[in-house]
């Protein structure tokens, strides 16, 4: 029987769970809901006329892993390889990381020899740790916050600085409330599979999902690129895909129009929008975070809602700043920036060096992002409708003048405020998350829950939740 699909959310996840429905035969029409006035959620680029390009959301992709895999693969489907600016392995911005530890840049060791010997912040050769780690008895907790099992496994040391730092990071969230099992899924594995991060690293703990390599997958894998973006930058990506939906006749979709209730009746889903339009669908794909879910579900679904606003979201400040000339005191992919540093400051990517080719034509800048707040925002600037975007503007500038010794102003700038935009895996997500889906199950919900408040923030795990929603429904495709 042919299906009528809602996707509520017209981010890259319900883009992508789109795609991959629009390739069965067994749906009869895709309808994508979207509230704002376009598609790819937080992928938003800044094009500027002399050419230079702003991310004001994620910046590089990884191409490691399945999940790597597969949105390479979706990005050769768009024909969009020629568009594509990869980084390498050998590339500076993949060698060098730094970290700003007592008021100084500490660059991350990313050799063996830089394993082997004290280097600052640490007060001790990383490889003591390392090898300790193999000896230490397996966690019995079914999950740990991911600064107790850094701390268990590898020292305190390690857990305070260079975890901490790589929470913020990637979440922008505080590593003693994230869960290890929910965000970091490989290492819990590794430990539970073979006792120990390292062995589990070494000899692989098995499983995760099979996903054949495309041409273009292939090269990322043979040319050993780090990360990748794209020539007009990241929004490129669901521009592609949106544009390649909208010629497929059975894709329907639809700007400005945010879900003001979902009801069930016999016949499906009644799907009410604020301005009063009413659709039907048999099966709703939700790609919406979890908390803007919760309250368009049915009164009888409760115990699914209060689960759903138990998932915490995070605002984050971006910054934008273009300087004149080349103003950096070492080259790197970035600094990251530890809570006990300064908790309101996650860090700075110096954007000109892995994508120097987003510089505006003629004569030498440096753009660089300072991200801002996260799990610390209200301690740091107050509430988010509040804070002024010159407060912002002035602690991101005060940051780049401190940390990289730039006297001079920069020539451009843009403030990005990002409200709830990192869901946070706290401890215990993965009950939740089983919570959820038994409860969708048992009800016989036609309903599947996709997007970043489940399986994964990256882009890449958000590319697949969005095909994996839409195999759950239709099959491979």
């Amino acid at each position: 029987m042919q299906k009528v699909v809602a996707v509520l959310g017209g981010g890259i996840g319900g883009l992508s769970a789109c795609h991959h429905l629009s390739k069965s035969p067994n749906v009869s029409k895709i309808v994508l809901l979207e509230r704002s006035g376009r598609c790819g959620g937080w992928l938003s680029s800044i094009r500027r006329d002399d050419g230079a390009v702003f991310e004001q959301g994620p910046r590089g992709v990884r191409p490691a892993g399945a999940v790597g895999r597969n949105t390479l693969n979706m990005v050769s489907d768009l024909g969009l390889e020629s568009e594509i600016l990869p980084v390498t392995k050998d590339h500076v911005a993949s060698k060098n990381r730094f970290l700003y530890v007592k008021g100084q840049l500490h660059k991350m060791p990313s050799r063996p020899g830089g394993v082997v010997r004290t280097i600052p912040p640490f007060s001790r050769p990383i490889i003591q740790s390392v090898l300790k780690e193999i000896l230490i008895r397996k966690g019995t907790e079914e999950d740990e916050s991911v600064h107790a099992f850094v701390s268990r496994r590898l020292g305190t040391e390690l857990a305070d600085i260079a975890i901490d730092s790589l929470c913020r990071g990637v979440f922008a969230g505080d590593c003693r409330q994230l869960s290890i099992r929910s965000c970091f899924p490989p290492l819990y594995e590794a430990e539970r599979s073979r006792g120990s991060i390292v062995l589990g690293m070494l000899m692989g703990s098995g499983g995760g999902p099979k996903v054949f390599p495309s041409d273009l997958a292939k090269r990322a894998s043979k040319e050993s690129w780090t990360q990748w973006s794209l020539k007009r930058g990241m929004q490129a990506f669901p521009e592609a895909l949106e544009d390649t939906l909208k010629r497929r006749e059975r894709v329907e979709l639809h700007h400005h129009a945010k879900v003001k209730s979902l009801n069930l009746n016999s016949g499906g889903w009644e799907i009410k929008l604020d301005d009063g339009v009413s659709l039907k669908a048999d099966h709703v794909i939700s790609t919406l975070p979890a908390s803007e879910l919760a309250p368009v579900l049915p009164p009888a679904a409760q115990p699914l809602s209060e689960e759903l606003r138990s998932i915490a979201l995070v605002t984050v400040a971006l910054v934008n700043l273009e300087y004149e000339g080349f103003i950096l005191p070492v080259t790197g992919f970035g600094h990251l920036v530890p809570s006990s540093e300064d908790p309101g400051l996650l860090g700075v990517v110096y954007d000109s060096v892995p994508f120097p080719q987003h510089n505006r034509s003629g004569g030498l800048t440096t753009r660089l992002t300072v991200m801002m707040g996260g799990a610390w925002f209200e301690q740091t600037f107050g509430h988010p409708d509040s804070v002024t975007k010159q407060t912002l503007l002035d602690r991101a500038t005060q940051a780049v003048t401190s940390h990289l010794g730039v006297n001079s102003q920069p020539v451009w700038s843009r403030v990005a405020l990002l409200k709830n935009c990192i869901p946070q895996y706290h401890l215990g997500h993965w009950k939740r998350l089983e919570k959820m889906r038994q409860y969708i199950s048992n009800h016989n919900l036609p309903l599947t829950l996709a997007g970043a408040s489940y399986d994964g923030v990256s882009v890449n795990d958000v590319v697949f939740s969005g095909r994996t929603a839409a195999e759950g429904l239709v099959g491979k495709t």
